[in-house]
């Protein structure tokens, strides 16, 4: 069981997501509605995994995944963007992200990529 912090600014998104990894035996330890607040969450509770937003606004995901690993360089980010964002996932995994999942989410790939990016 891992220690998750959800970033999102959508609210229904983030309770989506909240429940598939409170499905698989994760804890949600932390959530956060835009950048600022993920980069302040992050280094309080120091979570296993983040799952991050890409398009939030005043601070996109890829600039909290680099603050993030200047912060931690052993954090574990996966990106959750919508459809058509694949040249912004790419930047956010030369950044140091780790996976990403698509919008709308679908409960087996989350569960792929939560395994796959915890080892």
């Amino acid at each position: 069981m891992a220690r998750i912090m959800v970033v999102d600014d959508a609210a229904f998104l983030r309770m989506m997501l909240k429940n598939i990894l409170a499905q698989l035996g994760h804890e949600i330890v932390a959530e956060a509605a835009n950048g600022e607040e993920a980069i302040r969450t992050y280094k309080q509770f120091k979570p296993d995994l983040v799952t991050m937003d890409i398009t939030m606004p005043d601070m996109d995901g890829i600039k909290v995944v680099e603050e993030i690993i200047s912060f931690d360089p052993h954090a574990k980010i996966i990106m959750c963007s919508a459809m058509g964002s694949q040249n912004m996932v790419l930047d956010a995994i030369k950044v140091g992200a780790k996976d990403f999942i698509v919008k709308p989410f679908q409960n087996n790939r989350v569960m792929e990529a939560v395994t796959k990016v915890l080892g």
